[in-house]
């Protein structure tokens, strides 16, 4: 699947990855690909990705997620 991180400065991960964690704001949760379309705010923590890299972000106090069609948009505010 694909994943963007964008920033209002600036997009700050673009890539295919294997799977994606991010801090809702009822808790982390875990996509995969194919995994069902979903929209859901964040809380301030880590997003963690995993693929041909493993990477551990801490971005901004909150944000939005989106999942369509195998593409995450992360929106860090």
């Amino acid at each position: 699947m694909y994943l963007e991180i964008v920033s209002p400065e600036a997009t700050l991960f673009a890539g295919d990855v294997t799977s994606v964690t991010v801090p809702g704001i009822n808790g982390e949760f875990q996509m995969l690909k194919d995994h069902a379309p979903i929209v859901s705010l964040l809380q301030e923590g880590k997003v963690k990705i995993s693929g041909n890299i493993s990477l551990e972000r801490e971005y901004a106090s909150s944000g939005t997620i989106e999942l369509k069609n195998n593409k995450v948009i992360v929106l860090a505010d």
